[in-house]
């Protein structure tokens, strides 16, 4: 693997963590076992045209293709079927993984309007993390005048940390910019 966060993980975050933490085995060092970015687009379920668009927006910024989901039950009050289309995901391992993930924190992020670093609040207790962004564009892939419509996106991070310190230690010593 020649990600350059990969290689920033192995000679900078590891020793890092072993040191605060003190493990005892490599194994128990947390690292991130996948990002998985969701798009929902229950907007689309009458236009599968726009529908297209998006899934295509989301396999340039993933560079993998996308799954589109689809409803699992019916909701009357949202005029929404079961097994139409409600949105759609992908799920990151590996070289991809750590190449977007160096992607969004030293491009994506740092475009947004008044940044001031993403929320450290966004754990869910078991050592992940969730970061939801408002717009598409902040991605270089998405080329401006193509967009159709703004679209927000969640990203989990899925990490083998085994608490929300850790997993937030493991993800600032590869450069997420927390904020203060």
């Amino acid at each position: 693997m020649d990600a350059r966060l990969y290689d920033k993980y192995v000679t900078e975050a590891v020793p890092a963590l072993q040191q605060k933490f003190g493990y005892k085995n490599v194994n128990q060092i947390p690292k991130i076992d996948k990002i998985v970015i969701n798009m929902g687009l229950g907007d689309c379920k009458d236009n599968p045209k726009a529908l297209e668009s998006a899934v295509k927006e989301l396999e340039a910024i993933a560079g993998q293709k996308a799954l589109v989901t689809k409803a699992k039950k019916s909701v009357a009050n949202f005029k929404l079927r079961e097994g139409m289309n409600v949105g759609a995901k992908v799920t990151l391992r590996g070289e991809r993984m750590y190449e977007f993930a160096d992607k969004l924190m030293n491009i994506a992020l740092p475009r947004v309007r008044d940044f001031h670093g993403v929320s450290d609040k966004a754990f869910d207790g078991r050592g992940n993390y969730a970061l939801g962004i408002r717009e598409q564009l902040l991605f270089p892939e998405i080329d401006y005048d193509k967009v159709e419509k703004v679209r927000g996106m969640e990203m989990i991070f899925v990490t083998t940390a085994k608490t929300d310190e850790e997993c937030k230690e493991l993800l600032r010593l590869l450069g997420m910019p927390f904020a203060r």
